[in-house]
């Protein structure tokens, strides 16, 4: 197995993702905004880690397959990216339930990555006919690129994996570049060993806060060049797993490149989070109708940052039925908050992001 490993170069470059990590958790954007950021981040990742694989879809074509209705028929390269966002989706919910990768999560988003392929396609590789030997091989010359571990040494090297993500004290960056790696290098199945080795290892780093609230696309940069990808991946070692990829001389090779476009992808979303909060307060307030807006400025103004739709009603002389109404918007916006008693709306606070930018808000005309 991949051991970690620090040198000095590889702490500046973890250092230099906890910073740009910082910069982005004090960036606080509306619901809405967030919402479309991430899907748009989901499609991304959907296009650039299938285009590593060979996928021949545009970015565009990778939107329209993914918009499309789900009963219609799909084309395979249609059904890799719309299998792709739905097991970032998958992993999404596993996440608000903080669940650990264990072998089974593996599996499962393998059969998410594909579904429509053939049976034999799911779930763990079997065994090879007599005289035959399972290798991956390189599309333009047939030469076997990779000849990854036995069928039957797999289960022992995934519960391996498996007792590693739970007991070891790595920093989780490290660990999210070793469950990479091995998941690649142990090659379980026979085909979506790539794909999935990205969904687990981008799910370790949501896992424990590096994945930058969903924004970005981190597989975006492994697609840029995608030769020194693989390059990076195979250490300059022979292809047969048993000859050193079992366990790699220098594995700060893989887990510097790993860095090197983590700390890429960071910076970028630093960028891409101080633009959109500098630009998203007009974008935001687009969202609302004129009353609405009304409400949020007379609540700034007045500072009424906590309020009932009664209080809130007789000062604006409606109903507080009316109040209701227009918060809606507001919360679903992120402008205000609602408090929450025994499973009932009780009260409304103004949300932080709006006593933060309460200065812009007002200044902008209604």
């Amino acid at each position: 197995m991949i051991k970690s490993v620090i040198t000095n170069e590889i702490l500046r470059q973890i250092t230099a993702i906890e910073e740009n990590r910082f910069r982005v958790s004090n960036v606080e954007l509306p619901t809405i905004v967030m919402n479309k950021l991430r899907k748009n981040s989901k499609k991304k990742s959907s296009y650039a880690s299938n285009k590593i694989e060979g996928n021949p879809l545009t970015e565009k074509q990778v939107d329209e397959a993914i918009e499309s209705d789900p009963h219609k028929h799909f084309l395979k390269p249609e059904q890799e990216v719309r299998n792709y966002f739905m097991a970032l989706s998958f992993l999404e919910t596993k996440l608000q339930e903080k669940e650990k990768v264990d072998v089974k999560m593996i599996m499962d988003v393998q059969a998410i990555v594909e579904k429509g392929a053939s049976k034999e396609k799911i779930g763990l590789r079997g065994s090879m006919p007599p005289g035959f030997l399972f290798a991956v091989y390189d599309a333009q010359n047939g030469n076997a690129d990779y000849i990854p571990p036995e069928n039957i040494d797999i289960p022992e090297l995934l519960n391996e994996l498996e007792t590693y993500i739970n007991t070891t004290d790595d920093h989780p960056l490290i660990i999210a570049a070793i469950v990479h790696y091995q998941l690649v290098t142990i090659h379980p199945f026979e085909d979506g060993n790539g794909r999935t080795a990205r969904l687990i290892s981008g799910y370790i780093l949501d896992y424990y806060g590096y994945g930058f609230q969903g924004i970005g696309s981190l597989e975006e940069y492994f697609a840029y060049d995608s030769d020194e990808y693989y390059n990076s991946l195979q250490m300059g070692l022979p292809a047969l797993y048993y000859s050193g990829r079992d366990n790699p001389p220098h594995p700060e090779i893989w887990i510097g490149y790993f860095l090197r476009m983590m700390e890429l992808y960071s910076k970028k979303i630093c960028e891409i989070s101080t633009t959109t909060r500098e630009n998203n307060i007009q974008i935001s307030l687009s969202y609302l109708n004129a009353k609405e807006r009304e409400l949020l400025l007379f609540l700034i103004q007045n500072r009424m940052n906590a309020f009932t739709p009664i209080e809130a009603g007789k000062l604006l002389g409606v109903t507080n039925r009316t109040i209701i109404n227009r918060t809606a918007n507001l919360v679903k916006n992120g402008f205000i908050v609602p408090v929450i008693v025994k499973e009932r709306i009780r009260s409304y606070q103004l949300s932080s992001y709006s006593k933060e930018n309460a200065n812009e808000i007002c200044e902008i005309e209604i």
